[in-house]
């Protein structure tokens, strides 16, 4: 698939989760079974880890059709970074979505402040520049912005992934899952 064909069935796939009428394919013990071998998603997904966001089901997909990361704030950090590149650079992915949603509480608390402690604050303060280049204090503004520094930062901070994206291997693109609809805006 091209990186368009992929956006496009991440899109169809999103518009079938919002309509209820999920297909729910290749998620059997004979899917399971072609994937012993090895894997070949066609798309990566960083997400948030709230439990109300769920890629593989907001995009209908089944077993191996997606590498997903999911992080507090969907912030991309060393860790995300390093399996992101993996899925590029060794199983061929070439399109990146980084997908916040509406109503993020890692968003919420950033904007909140205080002393969380010292594992929380860690995470937050990587939310610290969508809070201040947004321009707002709405939390689902923020949440955009986040996504779209995300985005950036994975292109800024990867040899790998910034190589396949100047070289047009690799597209990231930014993303906002609305809770109550589950529909995706892709930016």
């Amino acid at each position: 698939m091209t990186q368009e064909q992929v956006i496009q069935r991440l899109k169809d796939g999103n518009a079938r989760f919002a309509e209820n009428k999920l297909k729910g394919e290749l998620q059997d013990d004979s899917r399971r079974s072609e994937l012993v071998s090895g894997q070949a998603p066609w798309a990566v997904v960083l997400s948030c880890a709230d439990s109300r966001v769920v890629p593989e089901l907001a995009f209908d997909t089944g077993l191996g059709e997606l590498f997903v990361l999911r992080v507090a704030g969907n912030i991309a950090n060393t860790d995300t970074i390093a399996s992101i590149e993996y899925a590029i650079a060794h199983l061929g992915t070439e399109v990146i979505v980084v997908m916040g949603h509406e109503s993020c509480g890692a968003v919420g608390a950033a904007l909140a402040g205080g002393d969380n402690g010292y594992n929380l604050n860690h995470l937050l303060a990587q939310i610290e520049p969508a809070k201040a280049q947004a321009g707002s204090s709405d939390v689902n503004v923020v949440v955009k912005k986040n996504a779209e520094l995300s985005a950036k930062d994975l292109y800024d901070r990867s040899a790998i992934l910034k190589g396949a994206v100047d070289k047009g291997k690799l597209k990231i693109v930014s993303a906002f899952y609305n809770l109550g609809s589950g529909k995706v805006d892709f930016a």
